[in-house]
């Protein structure tokens, strides 16, 4: 019996934490995301394209949670998509500085680096990838595709 809960609960977690947002996986998988807090509003904020609204949001929410890593790589992200890319630079670090394992923050500072021109650092970042997921993970997948894309396109 203690085996099958388990093993129930092994599967729900995977569930939970595979789980891509409504936007088909474009922005950082949300987790453990309080209700009504800066952090799930600034989502919304990022779901409906509005990354200067989520950007206040989110400087509020990683002042107020220093170590949050999840808190700074939608800080990045949503820094990135709003044409930052110094900036996203800075939150990537720190989301990385505090969780060195972050795929998310990994996959999106690759984007970044290309965004940026440097194919390298991208390809580095690709690699820590294809060693923190044992398994083919979306992290190391999109991040793959958005490097070859790159390469296949004039600069």
């Amino acid at each position: 019996m203690r085996i099958a809960r388990l093993a129930m609960v092994l599967a729900l977690a995977a569930l939970a934490g595979g789980a891509a947002m409504a936007d088909g996986g474009g922005a950082p998988a949300a987790r453990n995301v309080p209700r009504g807090s800066d952090l799930e509003r600034a989502i919304t904020a990022i779901e409906g394209g509005s990354y200067q609204r989520a950007i206040g949001l989110l400087e509020t929410h990683t002042r107020r949670n220093p170590t949050d890593a999840d808190g700074w790589n939608w800080l990045g992200f949503a820094r990135r998509k709003s044409g930052a890319l110094d900036a996203a630079f800075i939150a990537y670090r720190r989301a990385l500085e505090l969780d060195p394992k972050h795929r998310g923050a990994h996959e999106y500072l690759g984007e970044a680096y290309l965004q940026a021109g440097d194919l390298a650092s991208a390809e580095k970042h690709l690699a820590i990838l294809d060693q923190l997921c044992w398994l083919p993970c979306e992290q190391y997948s999109d991040l793959k595709a958005a490097i070859a894309s790159y390469r296949s396109s004039p600069h």
